[in-house]
């Protein structure tokens, strides 16, 4: 075969530093197309940024080029120098160490994209960690949860 044919759609979650509540609404619209910007950047296509004051969820297709954890953190790097050279007064905004990333499947795409939507009404009812231990459960992933908060 001569060409590579991919579609690898990535749903991933990452909080700020101790789940700080710093995305507000001024930097919330502008931080959310800066991280697809980067994605773009990166070969891939942000699909849907969506997330509330202390975190974000990307629905993304990644490039078969790049590793996803490179992406994220390129991501959150990036973003991060990007937020302290924009807003000299964000000078303790800070993303967690960690994320989460699920693989999703086209036919499952348009359902995360609801969720990812519904981000500010869903955590009217749950915590962060709440819905992160959900996330993890769901997808059978392996967690020690003295160190889900850093």
């Amino acid at each position: 075969m001569a060409h590579t044919f991919t579609k690898l759609l990535y749903h991933a979650v990452f909080s700020t530093k101790g789940r700080s509540p710093t995305i507000d609404a001024e930097l919330k619209p502008r931080l959310h197309a800066y991280l697809g910007g980067i994605v773009g950047e990166l070969g891939g296509k942000a699909i849907l940024v969506g997330g509330t004051a202390d975190h974000v969820h990307l629905l993304a297709s990644l490039s078969a080029k790049t590793a996803p954890a490179d992406v994220l953190r390129i991501v959150k790097t990036n973003s991060s120098r990007w937020v302290h050279e924009e807003w000299r007064r964000r000078g303790g905004f800070a993303w967690q160490t960690g994320y989460a990333a699920f693989t999703v499947s086209q036919s499952a795409a348009d359902a995360v994209k609801r969720y990812i939507a519904g981000q500010e009404e869903h955590h009217r009812r749950m915590s962060f960690d709440e819905e992160l231990l959900a996330l993890l459960n769901r997808h059978g992933i392996d967690y020690d949860e003295r160190y889900l908060l850093d």
